[in-house]
């Protein structure tokens, strides 16, 4: 069985978790985990390691659907007048990246708009992650969500079984690459400060803000929500203050190394706060999936903003 990079190996150990705790249906994590290791005997193999048994694991059974969230008070509708919102394009070296922009349709902060990325999960640009993109904007930044399927014909062209291969299989220095192209397609807008520059990603884009993290020194602020950690080498590269977001729950995956980088960032000298949200689980920001927490989503929203505000030169 070829070996998984760290991206495959952090979506397998979340797609088993899912089907474990009975919010994924075993033939979707099949089909999640069958794409990613390529083939039916490795899939096998890669799920028996896990504990699932291999006979169970290869059969179409479904358990109960559990219902999704029941959505977040803090969503913003597309249409809000508060707000303008829109699908954009730019150049990345020899490709076209499609993106969501959001922006105040109209500002109370003297000066440019700070821009915050908004890297998405490993869905794609869903509409969810467009979502919390208006969220941004409502809070006066222009936020700009990536889709990083755009070299594959974008999200909307995929089967969305395929798309964390699609993801997890591109070196995440290239998903970096995407981000930076799209801080430098903002260079002639004089309604946007480059310089005032933040970021923020959930579960696999948790991860990709964390490689960002080390590999774009501008970025000011940094707000991964659950991702995997940077490589240990390249931490102290980290130019930004981080606010790392994580769940409660021992068994998330995400939570693997979470102490070992939280001492490499204090050896490093790197302003940073890792905050641990009391009863939740992994991806409880996401108020269209089963584990999503209100109240504490509410919380670590609150202070998102806070970093944000704080870090962008907004609050003095």
């Amino acid at each position: 069985m070829q070996a998984l990079n760290q991206f495959q190996e952090y979506l397998v150990h979340e797609f088993v978790d899912d089907y474990n705790d009975g919010l994924m249906p075993r033939r979707d994590m099949i089909r999640r985990v069958l794409h990613i290791v390529g083939g039916a005997a490795a899939t096998a193999t890669m799920l028996t390691s896990l504990g699932v048994q291999a006979a169970d694991a290869m059969t179409a059974q479904q358990p109960p659907a559990t219902p999704a969230g029941s959505g977040s008070p803090l969503s913003v509708p597309a249409d809000d007048p508060a707000i303008q919102a829109k699908d954009i394009q730019y150049p990345s070296g020899d490709a076209t990246i499609t993106a969501y922009e959001a922006r105040p349709a109209s500002s109370e902060r003297e000066g440019a708009l700070s821009l915050v990325l908004v890297c998405h999960e490993n869905r794609g640009l869903t509409d969810h992650i467009r979502d919390v993109t208006r969220r941004l904007a409502k809070e006066g930044f222009l936020a700009v969500a990536v889709d990083l399927v755009s070299r594959d014909g974008g999200t909307a062209a995929h089967d969305p079984m395929e798309i964390p291969d699609l993801l997890s299989k591109v070196d995440p220095t290239q998903h970096v690459a995407v981000f930076r192209a799209a801080v430098e397609s903002y260079a002639g807008d004089h309604a946007v400060d480059t310089a005032q520059l933040g970021m923020t990603g959930f579960c696999f884009g948790g991860g990709i803000t964390w490689r960002a993290a080390t590999l774009i020194p501008e970025l000011k602020a940094a707000i991964p929500w659950y991702g995997p950690p940077p490589p240990a080498e390249d931490v102290p590269n980290i130019k930004a203050a981080v606010l790392g977001i994580y769940s409660s729950d021992e068994g998330d995956f995400a939570n693997r190394g979470r102490d070992e980088l939280e001492a490499a960032l204090t050896e490093a000298g790197i302003e940073h706060q890792i905050n641990v949200y009391p009863g939740t689980e992994h991806a409880f920001n996401n108020d269209t999936g089963p584990r999503y927490n209100e109240e504490q989503s509410l919380i670590a929203w609150a202070d998102t903003i806070t970093w944000l505000n704080e870090h962008l030169g907004i609050m003095q």
